[in-house]
């Protein structure tokens, strides 16, 4: 056989998988989540501080460009941290984690995340295939596969699909579970509904939900109250406060600047 008519061949075959794979996509009876919270365009900016100290500040990007992953529309969705000031000096970081979120399934079809922490590096790449339930990672040289559950997310997506719930319809004390998908690891995020109140900030004072990540006993946080989210209790549902009860000492998330919303917060 002449090397023109095998490289041919050899090409033919390639498109015909990648069709064939984009075909299955199309085909797969992905679930429709009814999505009033976020849109693209929408960003946040927020400062970490440890008591009187700022110790860091992330930045949550939604794309305004729609991408296509898998054969399917998605959110490109970027979360940027790094350390800042004297925390810098202890501990530098520098992480990038994206997500390719399905515009109507909201679900992840890609993941990237990019750490730097100290002399710790990880890059990895996971990418999604919800009609044979199953993600394939490649990190560096390696690459693997595992099986996993329908609707699996990643550690942003999952955050994402969360936005999207009616919280009127829980309990005070209900759990939602994810399935997530991390570090070569299927696991549930969970996540306790804990009520409403009221709280003051920095663009004035606003309703929120209260939630609390469900974690195992640990030597970092103390007890299982220990980190509380607040979302605007709106149709948004953005983190507008994270508290964290270390065995140290506590830190605090705050929102400084945000954009780009599906609809305005209600301030008072």
């Amino acid at each position: 056989m002449s090397k023109p008519f095998a490289r041919i061949k050899i090409t033919v075959a390639v498109l015909g998988v990648a069709l064939t794979t984009t075909a299955l996509h199309l085909r797969h009876n992905y679930r429709r989540v009814v999505n009033d919270s976020f849109v693209a365009g929408e960003y946040f900016e927020y400062r970490v501080h440890y008591g009187l100290l700022s110790a860091a500040e992330a930045k949550v990007n939604v794309s305004p460009i729609v991408q296509t992953v898998n054969g399917r529309p998605c959110y490109r969705i970027d979360v940027f941290g790094r350390t800042v000031g004297a925390f810098d000096w202890i501990t530098t970081i520098r992480d990038n984690w994206r997500s390719y979120v399905d515009t109507a399934a909201v679900v992840s079809q890609k993941f990237y995340v990019n750490i730097v922490e100290n002399k710790y590096r990880k890059e990895e790449t996971v990418v999604f295939d919800h009609p044979n339930n199953k993600v394939r990672s490649e990190e560096a040289d390696e690459k693997m596969s595992f099986n996993t559950p329908d609707n699996v997310q990643d550690v942003i997506s999952g955050y994402y699909y969360l936005r999207t719930l009616d919280y009127n319809k829980l309990d005070a004390g209900d759990v939602v579970s994810v399935p997530t998908f991390f570090d070569d690891t299927v696991f549930q995020t969970k996540i306790r509904f804990r009520g409403r109140e009221v709280i003051k900030t920095k663009f004035g004072r606003i309703n929120v939900i209260k939630l609390n990540p469900v974690i195992p006993e640990n030597k970092l946080f103390k007890g299982e109250n220990a980190i509380r989210i607040f979302i605007s209790d709106d149709t948004n549902h953005v983190p507008v406060r994270v508290e964290v009860d270390l065995w140290v000492g506590s830190m605090v998330m705050e929102m400084k600047k945000y954009g780009g919303l599906r609809s305005p917060f209600k301030w008072f």
